[in-house]
This record gives structure tokens, sequence and C-alpha cells, in this order.
């Protein structure tokens, strides 16, 4: 019998931003990212190859004002689809985690799909900004992951120097811990909880 293909697809439309996303967790990595923000195109390129997710993105966003809205809004929808796609949970890992070199720089990223939304983020960098993104909108996206996947998440940086590493570091380290986390594991006969429901 042919698995069913776990799949998530959501479209936001406001004022500030207009995005529609799909992803499939039982994917190869391939990706096809528009969010007119090129350096996120590219951790989000990332984000689909390292976690064999199949990710698609078309965002447009009010970038004339900032980046700000355009980064939110699409950890927003990431976390929607990423809800939906995990579904019910049913024999997946649920935990996952990842300590990633990338150069200098060594990124730890640590998750639960517990259905608790919470982030812990503890990203110290020594540049403001990568590629005309203020840094901090990085925190800003993944917290908005976390409250609308029911993610517990944490990111800590160890070591890094260099911006474009440290980002990538983070990214990369995301996408192995929640492959690691989404992963079916034929061990897992029911929901990973002893509450029985996550």
């Amino acid at each position: 019998m042919k698995k069913e293909r776990r799949e998530g697809e959501v479209s936001r439309k406001t004022k500030e931003t207009n995005i529609e996303l799909s992803i499939c967790l039982d994917g190869e990595g391939n990706s096809g990212i528009d969010c007119g923000v090129p350096f996120m195109n590219h951790m989000l390129e990332l984000f689909s190859k390292h976690g064999f997710f199949d990710l698609n993105v078309k965002a447009k966003g009010d970038l004339e004002v900032d980046y700000h809205h355009t980064l939110e809004d699409l950890g927003i929808v990431l976390g929607e689809a990423l809800k939906k796609s995990i579904g019910t949970k049913k024999g997946i890992n649920r935990y996952g985690s990842c300590l990633l070199p990338m150069d200098e720089a060594l990124a730890l990223v640590s998750l639960d799909l517990s259905g608790r939304s919470y982030l812990a983020y503890d990203v110290k960098t020594k540049a403001d900004n990568v590629n005309g993104i203020d840094v901090r909108l990085f925190h800003e996206f993944f917290y908005a992951v976390a409250m609308n996947s029911g993610m517990t998440l944490h990111i800590k940086l160890l070591s890094g120097e260099e911006i474009h590493h440290v980002v990538e570091a983070v990214f990369k380290a995301f996408a192995k811990a929640l492959r690691q986390a989404v992963d079916l594991n034929p061990r897992v006969k029911d929901i990973p909880s002893t509450k029985g429901r996550l």
C-alpha cells in the first residue's frame, strides 16, 4: 500500500503581505522560492535541501517599508503549513536535535513537536544586519514558526563570527532537527506521548 504524503498548503493575504506556501515532509529537498528577499530565498532553499522537504513559496510584501512584515508572515505561514502536514503526529519521533558547524560558526537547534509553542533564542552576533536584513528579524521568523506550528524550539549559537555563516548554520540545524522530529519511526505505534495526544 502506498504511503500518503504528508503535505500542507497555506495562503495568507493581508494589507502588508500576500503569501502562498506549500510543504511536503516526505520530499526530496526540491524547492521553488520567491519571497522578494534574496538572502531569505537562500535560507529557505537551504532549509528545504538539508531537511529533504519539498518547499514552494511565493511571497509579496511591503519591502519598501522594511523586511519585518515579510519575514514574520513567512514564519506564520510556514508554521501553519508544518502543523497541517504533520497532522495527528502518530508514529513520528517527535523530538529532534542538531549541532551543526558552518566554518567557524556552530549552531545548536533542539525541538519538540509538543503542541506547546515556545521559543528560546540565544543568537548573539557582532553584526546588526546581513544583506540589508536586520538580524533581529530572524528571531521574529522563528518565533512565528514556533507559535503557529505548536513547536517547542530552542536555538543557540555556540560560536560564530561571520554573520552569513551564523544564520546559515541556524537554518541548516533547524532543517536537520525538524527532519529528525517528523520522521516516522516504525517502533512508534501511536502518538509519542504518555498523555495519548500532542
